[in-house]
């Protein structure tokens, strides 16, 4: 067997195509969704990540500002500019890029931006929402798992989601929405006992750990499923996932590639909740 790739980049770009639609759509009726990122501190991994992001949005006619600040800001600093976007009636998505310098709790942060423009779905109400099934926005990279898996008409209802990875960006939220699904979930982490126990009866395997090569293929069921969350540069500087990909390509039905997997499909989700903050879709608290 030799899997088919899901290729995240070409998919990110047939939603973009979809989206510009729909976004030009808005603007002849007088509304232009606006995102505003803000950068504190000069990480080069954050600020080729908001390029990216700047790029994308402007590529579906979604306009973007950068607010920059310098590593010295302090969290005061950072809640007054977010309560001012807050209330700036033409800023519909607010994404503070991580990580923060040290000095300012990532927490705090995300719990000050408004729900209703809570474009990374990281607030406590959008999780909460996504817990009980309602009408949020999503977290980006795992709504961008479950776009890519539905994609391709793969089967999740019945079917066993094993995660390896517990983070509240990916794999806590990735496992929820597997729930929502209907697949029987099971979280795998650093303490797991006899990992691939584990991930030898998976239909749906999601790595998201940040070890290059950690998942190779004898840790993966015949026939599934294999989505790579993890992005780690090797010493000759060439990009990997966390999924040995030749070994994964050789057992899995269908496998993600890394770079051009997950990653494309994380920013064409940003798009998303941003144009639906725009159209006030998202039935969140103020």
């Amino acid at each position: 067997m030799t899997a088919e790739i899901i290729n995240g980049k070409d998919l990110a770009q047939e939603l973009r195509i979809e989206m510009k639609e729909e976004v030009s759509e808005l603007i002849q009726n007088g509304l232009t969704p606006h995102l505003t990122v803000v950068l504190v501190g000069d990480n080069p991994a954050s600020r080729s990540y908001v390029k990216g992001k700047e790029k994308a949005a402007s590529e579906v006619g979604i306009t973007s500002s950068l607010v920059e600040l310098p590593d010295s800001t302090t969290e005061e600093e950072l809640f007054q500019l977010i309560q001012k976007l807050n209330e700036d009636p033409g800023v519909h998505g607010i994404l503070v890029q991580l990580p923060l310098p040290k000095q300012i709790r990532e927490q705090e942060v995300i719990e000050t931006i408004a729900p209703s423009k809570d474009v990374d779905g990281f607030h406590p109400i959008s999780i909460g929402r996504m817990m009980t099934g309602e009408d949020t926005f999503l977290p980006c990279t795992p709504y961008g798992i479950i776009t890519m898996l539905k994609s391709r008409d793969i089967e999740i209802e019945g079917k066993h989601a094993v995660i390896i990875g517990r983070s509240n960006i990916v794999g806590k939220p990735v496992g929820q929405l597997l729930l929502n699904e209907n697949a029987t979930v099971t979280y795998c982490h650093s303490r797991t006992d006899d990992l691939k126990a584990y991930t030898q009866k998976a239909d749906i395997l999601i790595a998201a750990i940040g070890r290059a090569n950690a998942i190779t293929s004898d840790y993966i069921k015949e026939g599934a499923v294999v989505i790579d969350v993890g992005i780690n540069r090797l010493d000759n500087g060439k990009l990997t996932g966390d999924v040995d990909f030749d070994g994964a390509i050789e057992k899995a039905s269908y496998v993600t590639p890394v770079p051009k997997g997950v990653g494309p499909m994380t920013i064409a989700m940003l798009l998303k909740n941003t144009i639906k903050a725009a159209k006030g879709l998202a039935s969140v608290g103020k």
